[in-house]
């Protein structure tokens, strides 16, 4: 369910990072190398590192937001919801892998899907605080029925990471052909059946280190194949704003759940007055901040202070809360697009740590 059009894939903006070490905010390395400090070379770079917006471009995002913001009827919005799943599938028939999209920023960004971080991991293993949960097993198709919790897949592993929204594998293909460590086992899902089927008929595709499923986000009661406490990372790239606003946070509060003591929730997603979101005409408002797109696809624009507040209510604590703001350009075109874009990492405190703070 990874949103289409989501050239974020490509960028990576100037941003500051909050570390848990440290209170303060210091430049992240791997950023920061094109300023524009003259207008008049803005078509030097396809695109320019944290860019600060005027008053008065705020005031103009913000006026945009307020001039298409009159929602649709309830009726309509209603409909929407309830053929979610059939908009992503003809999204993905569509589309197919023609909407895979290299993520160069993926390990610069998230060095916890790096081969080196898992390498660190295996030199100090921590196995403790696995906590199973009383669902059990999998049927052949992959969809989950009973989890047996001695033997799910992936079980031997040491390091165990699930992507929600996985679309056509654009995060999980590149973490198993970088990373051969005999110890990782990665698990994907998405709300489309279609994006599913997609990633499990690609040729890299291995599943004796990988397990694709089908899975709702938004129904928090669903079943994981994997029991609660044990896994390392959970990955959320541009899927948590597909979610209808009421659903975020108990879908958050069931994925913090599967997280180990120690575990970390990675975010990536839309910031509110993303260019995408000024883009919006009237007629494609469903309620405030959230979209229904021309091929019936839904979109939300989050603010930091929201996300803080899903992850917290989920028992997370924060790494980081950024906000990544880039000037994508079309040299070609002369035309300048104001991207904003936000990450979050959210980790479970270990509970000695939790116990001695």
């Amino acid at each position: 369910m990874a949103a289409p059009g989501t050239a974020a894939d490509g960028g990576r903006g100037s941003i500051h990072i909050l570390s848990q070490s440290s209170a303060t905010e210091e430049k992240r390395p791997q950023f920061g190398t094109r300023f524009l400090t003259d207008p008049r070379q803005v078509f030097q770079h396809n695109a320019w590192d944290n860019v600060e917006w005027t008053e008065e471009q705020e005031a103009a995002a913000k006026s945009k937001v307020q001039e298409n913001s009159q929602p649709l009827p309830l009726e309509k919005q209603e409909d929407f919801d309830s053929r979610a799943n059939e908009y992503w599938n003809d999204f993905y028939t569509i589309h197919e892998n023609r909407f895979f999209k290299d993520r160069h920023w993926l390990f610069t960004e998230f060095p916890e899907l790096a081969p080196a971080y898992l390498h660190d991991q295996r030199a100090n293993p921590d196995s403790a605080g696995i906590h199973h949960s009383p669902q059990s097993s999998l049927d052949p198709s992959g969809d989950v029925a009973r989890l047996n919790l001695t033997d799910f897949p992936g079980s031997s592993a040491t390091y165990r990471i699930l992507e929600v929204g996985c679309g056509v594998g654009n995060t999980v293909f590149p973490i198993l052909k970088t990373n051969n460590d005999p110890g990782l086992f990665v698990y994907c899902c998405d709300f489309s059946s279609t994006a599913v089927e997609l990633v499990k008929t690609n040729p890299e595709y291995d599943a004796g280190r990988c397990f694709a499923f089908v899975r709702d986000l938004s129904d928090d009661s669903a079943a994981y194949p994997v029991p609660d406490g044990s896994l390392d990372v959970v990955v959320l790239i541009f899927v948590l704003s597909a979610l209808h606003p009421d659903k975020m946070r108990a879908s958050v509060g069931r994925l913090a759940r599967l997280l180990k003591p120690g575990g970390v929730m990675l975010l990536r997603d839309y910031g509110r007055y993303d260019m995408a979101q000024l883009r919006f005409k009237k007629g494609r408002c469903l309620s405030e901040n959230f979209y229904v797109r021309g091929d019936g696809t839904r979109v939300y624009f989050f603010t930091q202070d929201e996300l803080h507040d899903i992850f917290t209510e989920a028992g997370l604590e924060k790494v980081q809360n950024m906000v990544d703001r880039r000037l994508q350009v079309n040299r070609g075109k002369q035309l300048t697009m104001y991207r904003v874009w936000i990450q979050c990492k959210y980790w479970r405190k270990p509970e000695e740590e939790t116990t001695t703070t």
